[in-house]
């Protein structure tokens, strides 16, 4: 169910509220599968008995329907994949969070100076936390380099043996997947394999605005993926480079993580975020 927190300005939403909200804003007719939905919102008091939209919802609809920038973060993690994202508009800027196994996210104003701060939040950037480890993964500039099929092998044995392996052999398991392919050396399948136990979670986060390319307007755009490997610290995918399609990748496509520090993830969020300059006004 839908809900708000007035003294915060802030939402909880399905999909379904949203582009409800969104038509009704625009004035546009609803479809009969919606209807639920537009009810659920009457009832949290979001759509008053005459079928108005709520005056605390003006900031939300305005960044929802006409957004300068959208930086999109999808996060994977053992609890499965979230969506988040961060909306810039003219006069406001709206995060919006996922929570695991719910439908609803969470809707919020960020003010401006904080748009940096928010993202990483999103992603639990910890700028003091544990360095951590022995060996290569304790040093910034560490590399790693395979295919993208090998790393799907390591990160598909993260389901842990099957049949009667003894508890706590999943980094056995990991390593032996990781093994098959025969072309990483030996202290790169262990430190990978140390990788892939520890990861916390694997996320991608995507800027996306108007603006000109080649002299020609179109959307342009700025990506990074990270991995947080808790105690093994933070690394950066190089490659396959973002912003990349899925359908743009095989199982021979390039793979190369650099252990950085913390704060080289804020500075390469901050990076994401488009100069005034960049921007297409309309």
């Amino acid at each position: 169910m839908p809900s708000y927190d007035l003294s915060r300005a802030r939402f909880r939403l399905a999909d379904e509220h949203v582009f409800v909200l969104v038509q009704m804003a625009a004035g546009e007719p609803l479809p009969d599968e919606l209807l639920a939905a537009r009810e659920e919102l009457r009832a949290c008091g979001l759509i008053d008995e005459n079928g108005l939209l709520a005056h605390v919802l003006l900031p939300l609809l305005d960044t929802l329907m006409t957004p300068t920038v959208v930086i999109s973060l999808e996060a994977a993690g053992r609890q499965g994949e979230l969506n988040h994202g961060l909306l810039i508009g003219q006069d406001h800027a709206i995060a919006h969070q996922a929570w695991p196994g719910a439908s609803e996210s969470e809707y919020s104003s960020v003010e401006p100076k904080m748009l940096v701060w928010a993202l990483a939040n999103m992603v639990n950037l910890q700028q003091t936390g544990p360095e951590g480890g022995a060996g290569p993964a304790a040093h910034p500039g560490a590399v790693i380099k395979t295919r993208l099929g090998t790393l799907d092998a390591g990160l598909a044995a993260l389901q842990g043996p099957s049949g009667a392996e003894a508890p706590g052999s999943e980094r056995e398991y990991i390593r032996k997947a990781l093994a098959q392919d025969g072309a990483l050396g030996e202290a790169q399948v262990g430190l990978l394999a140390d990788l892939i136990a520890e990861l916390r979670s694997s996320w991608r986060m995507t800027a996306a605005w108007r603006g000109r390319e080649e002299g020609r307007d179109g959307v342009a755009g700025r990506g990074l993926a990270i991995w947080d490997c808790g105690p093994l610290g933070y690394w950066h995918r190089e490659l396959p480079a973002e912003p990349v399609a899925a359908s743009a990748l095989g199982p021979d496509s390039a793979v190369r993580l650099v252990r950085v520090a913390p704060k080289k993830v804020w500075d390469l969020i901050a990076e994401l975020l488009p100069e005034d300059a960049e921007l297409r006004h309309v």
